[in-house]
């Protein structure tokens, strides 16, 4: 049985061997060669480097995608001159045969089951052709009745200048405007200026990108040239900005105009469910800005390491877009010397559906903790809680783990060690934290069964590492 399904899928790569043996021929006969064997020529031909064969198989291709990513691991730009030049010449002709369905050039690496299931790798659950439609629809909604080729790759811009592929590829597409589409989910800019980082805003089809990020954005620069592109990422469901520049001295009105220049873009991002905001310099006093403008409900909100006024909490706390979070990060956000009573309510509102919270490294003394206890305890979806970095003493830690007693579902707690267990020069007391792990130890097993319980040291000076153990023994924990 095993011989007669193997003769088939092996008559088929002798006969693709063969036709390539005549590159003349191979490309004579493209229009009456079956479907079935146009993936297994395709993968011939690309594996020996016949790109005039290649590129003559773009024009014929008889699926809506031609998943070339997963098939190229790394850029190929000879090869990919070639299949450029097919596809021009397959826009070239105004009217297309109609077995020739290229719909979609697909170069991120998602789609390696189309390959697959012709050498019989992987049993066939669907049709190429179905697979392919489906991530034409979900990755790049329609636009009209008749449709762009589009090209779909991922952005990440690790350097100042743009790579070789990315470089050629927004040639092409801006030269071919209004008939290539170049489409991105993610674009992730880490350093590139932000002149070049605009022009690839101005290729990038807009309502592709689905996920944005943005690291060491340079405050106020960067904000005013981005604010006008970030409207029109009608699609956008995540948004990450980190601001790692030093940022020019500027007065109170000019910041406050900035800032509501930035924030009104957000009216116009009806889909963004996922805002990630770190040591973002301009938020302290003008969250409210930008809480007005969220028109859609946030699953995950993130601002840590930055710098809030009291009324920002209470703007929080009050803002409609966050009662069905599942994640809230507000880790390295100072609280000290604030009332938490905003942040007891913002609990409350999403205790229903709250599935992970971080109040790490927010300075949160004694004093503070009750008043966020209640709220905390009907969290019943929680699922994680990190409260590492805030001088608690024994008592309060003892209090805080009998309130999350109830939380069924808590996987993972992190917790400060106690203030007790530092010496009176702020070093870590190795025995007199051995002897309170044992004594949280007993009261935590008469209390419940946790699933994991962990306590991280302060940050080590040398290394800027934390250190964490669990309850019960000498563990090193990374």
């Amino acid at each position: 049985m095993r011989m007669s399904l193997q003769a088939p899928r092996r008559l088929l790569e002798l006969a693709g061997q063969s036709l390539l043996g005549d590159q003349a021929l191979a490309i004579s006969i493209l229009d009456e060669l079956p479907r079935e064997l146009f993936p297994p020529l395709f993968v011939e031909a690309f594996t020996s480097r016949r790109c005039e064969v290649l590129k003559v198989m773009v024009q014929a291709w008889p699926f809506p995608c031609l998943p070339l990513g997963s098939l190229m691991k790394t850029p190929d730009l000879e090869i990919l001159h070639y299949v450029v030049d097919g596809i021009d010449c397959l826009l070239a002709q105004k009217v297309r045969p109609r077995r020739r369905k290229l719909q979609v050039l697909e170069l991120r690496d998602v789609d390696e089951n189309f390959w697959t299931i012709w050498s019989g790798a992987r049993p066939l659950s669907c049709s190429p052709e179905a697979m392919s439609k489906r991530q034409t629809v979900e990755d790049c909604p329609r636009t009209g009745e008749k449709q762009p080729l589009k090209v779909f790759m991922d952005v990440c811009l690790k350097e100042k200048f743009m790579d070789e592929d990315l470089s050629f590829f927004s040639g092409w597409v801006q030269h071919r405007r209004g008939s290539v589409h170049l489409c991105c989910t993610k674009v992730v800019n880490y350093s590139m200026s932000i002149l070049n980082f605009r022009n690839i805003l101005e290729t990038v089809y807009p309502d592709s990108i689905q996920v944005l990020e943005i690291w060491n954005m340079c405050w106020p620069c960067m904000i005013v040239e981005f604010s006008p592109y970030l409207s029109q990422m009608r699609n956008l469901r995540k948004l990450f900005i980190s601001d790692g520049c030093r940022y020019l001295l500027i007065s109170p009105e000019q910041k406050k105009e900035i800032v509501t220049q930035f924030t009104t873009q957000f009216l116009k991002l009806h889909c963004l469910q996922k805002l990630y905001m770190n040591s973002v310099s301009f938020l302290e006093g003008h969250l409210d800005q930008l809480l007005s403008c969220l028109k859609t409900s946030l699953k995950v909100l993130t601002i840590t390491n930055c710098v809030l006024l009291e009324s920002d909490l209470k703007h929080l706390s009050q803002c409609p877009s966050i009662s069905q979070l599942k994640t809230l990060d507000l880790s390295g956000i100072r609280l000290t010397n604030y009332s938490l009573v905003p942040l007891q309510i913002l609990l409350e509102k999403v205790a229903a559906t709250l599935e992970y919270l971080d109040l790490d490294d927010c300075g949160i003394i004694d004093s503070q903790v009750n008043a966020i206890l209640p709220a905390l305890s009907r969290c019943f979806e929680l699922n994680t809680f990190s409260f590492c970095g805030n001088p608690i003493s024994m008592a309060t830690l003892e209090n805080l783990l009998s309130h999350t007693i109830i939380l069924k579902n808590l996987c993972l707690e992190l917790y400060p060690a106690p203030r007790e267990s530092y010496g009176a020069d702020g070093t870590l007391c190795w025995s007199r934290f051995t002897q309170i792990r044992a004594e949280l130890m007993k009261r935590v097993r008469d209390l419940r069964h946790p699933k994991r319980i962990l306590f991280g040291t302060d940050y080590c000076p040398d290394c800027g590492n934390r250190s964490f153990y669990d309850l019960e023994a000498d563990q090193y924990c990374c």
